[in-house]
């Protein structure tokens, strides 16, 4: 099976610095098959045998017996990452909107989350929150669209702040990681 592993929390302003070939190497030496990176934010693409909860808790595990500090790790599938891609939520018109507001940045992202979370928690989050960002659930995932900077959107954080073990990718990298899993 195909997989995708995305890393929260490595690489950013400096802090749990960790060199891409030296997570490409903990891969390996997990003896996953077929192992790639993308970027510096611990995205990794690679083969195996085994199912995602069992090579889920081996990386886990593995990332912080070689690098000494945690850092969650969500898998995703191809299959995973395929369905996610086709069941984008928004319209053009709602991403059109939010690109006019300020066409200098990213403003799709997906959220990954460890576990399907409670639509209370959703709704709680969303309820309360006045903007003009959008969240929309899907089964692990929540999708993001953001009508400035990600780094400024309230939404964002409390997304962050309620889903605490959430880790944030653009589409266009979620794109990428579906294309590399595909050239496999």
């Amino acid at each position: 099976m195909k997989y995708a592993a995305l890393f929260r929390g490595i690489n950013i302003g400096g802090k749990n610095t960790i060199k891409m070939d030296d997570l490409k190497r903990l891969f390996l030496d997990l003896g996953l098959r077929k192992v790639r990176t993308y970027i510096q934010s611990g995205n990794v693409i690679f083969e195996t045998d085994f199912e995602e909860t069992p090579i889920q808790n081996a990386i886990y595990a593995g990332f912080s017996r070689r690098f000494g500090f945690e850092s969650g790790v969500m898998v995703r599938s191809i299959d995973e990452i395929k369905a996610l891609i086709d069941r984008l939520p928004f319209s053009a018109v709602e991403i059109a909107a939010a690109e006019a507001a300020d066409p200098q940045v990213e403003h799709l992202y997906v959220c990954f989350l460890d576990h399907p979370p409670e639509q209370a928690r959703v709704d709680a989050l969303c309820g309360g929150y006045p903007g003009p960002d959008l969240l929309r659930m899907g089964t692990r995932d929540g999708y993001l669209l953001c009508h400035q900077s990600i780094r400024r959107s309230k939404l964002a954080v409390r997304t962050a702040k309620e889903f605490d073990s959430v880790t944030v990718r653009n589409w266009n990298t979620v794109g990428k990681l579906y294309g590399m899993l595909s050239a496999l």
